[in-house]
């Protein structure tokens, strides 16, 4: 007796595909506790360690430490996701040959990609939603009307960092990119403008840290809330590291 055929099961439509690597990329960083240390630990730390202490000496322009630091501290959580945990995980994904085989899948390397992205931001969303929670409790007053402006230009920023940590996953070994990509955050955090506007930073950094990504967002940031709008500078640059990166991360990205 001939045993009938069984026609294989069609794959899941190409939008749930995506939802489901976004939901496992997102439980990832999640659950992984350098990357919590580093996505939810860091920014609350310097949220309070910047409004709490006098040890940095922030000229604010007038407002209060807590409103003039908030802002730059919301850049830093989206540095940290977007370019920090991004590029440490797709790099050892690609050194554990990871993205070679879902690239292969039904999923395809575009939607791999597109389930990267939509973690990120998953993960940006939690990110604001507790350093909201933990500034409204401290006392933060945002620009209300600013608030629009503020999530487009996160948005913008999340895809320049991203695009930069596909270009480094994709260019330099795991262990590499596990020291460059710390290294870089520390570096942008500390002399790129995010905390501190680049025009108050010392000699030449306040020119560097203006064209840098990192500056642009953070300036964006405290335009958007701090009521005095968002620098057409800032959008600028944001767009060319963008177009930058992106285009870079195309032409370089190895996929093993």
């Amino acid at each position: 007796m001939t045993t009938p055929s069984v026609a294989p099961s069609a794959p899941a439509p190409a939008w749930r595909r995506v939802a489901a690597q976004a939901a496992f990329e997102t439980r990832t960083i999640l659950r992984n506790g350098e990357q919590l240390l580093v996505t939810i630990a860091l920014p609350l730390f310097l949220l309070v360690g910047l409004v709490r202490t006098s040890i940095f000496e922030l000229d604010t322009g007038g407002a209060t430490r807590l409103d003039f630091a908030t802002p730059g501290v919301i850049a830093v959580a989206v540095m940290s996701t977007a370019f920090t945990s991004q590029a440490i995980a797709t790099a050892f994904d690609r050194r554990n040959g990871v993205l070679r085989l879902l690239a292969t899948t039904p999923l395809g390397r575009g939607g791999l990609l597109a389930g990267k992205v939509l973690g990120v931001l998953a993960v940006e969303v939690v990110q604001v939603v507790l350093i909201t929670v933990v500034a409204l409790a401290l006392g933060w007053h945002p620009h209300a009307a600013g608030i629009p402006a503020a999530i487009g230009a996160g948005l913008l920023g999340t895809a320049a960092f991203t695009a930069l940590a596909l270009l480094l996953a994709g260019t330099l070994r795991a262990e590499g990119v596990l020291a460059v990509a710390n290294l870089v955050l520390v570096l942008l955090i500390v002399a790129g403008g995010v905390l501190v506007p680049p025009d108050r930073l010392a000699g030449p950094l306040a020119h560097i840290a203006a064209l840098l990504p990192s500056g642009a967002l953070g300036e964006a940031m405290r335009g958007a809330l701090l009521g005095g709008g968002v620098p057409v500078a800032s959008i600028v640059v944001l767009l060319a590291w963008t177009v930058a990166f992106g285009w870079s991360a195309a032409r370089l990205f190895r996929w093993q």
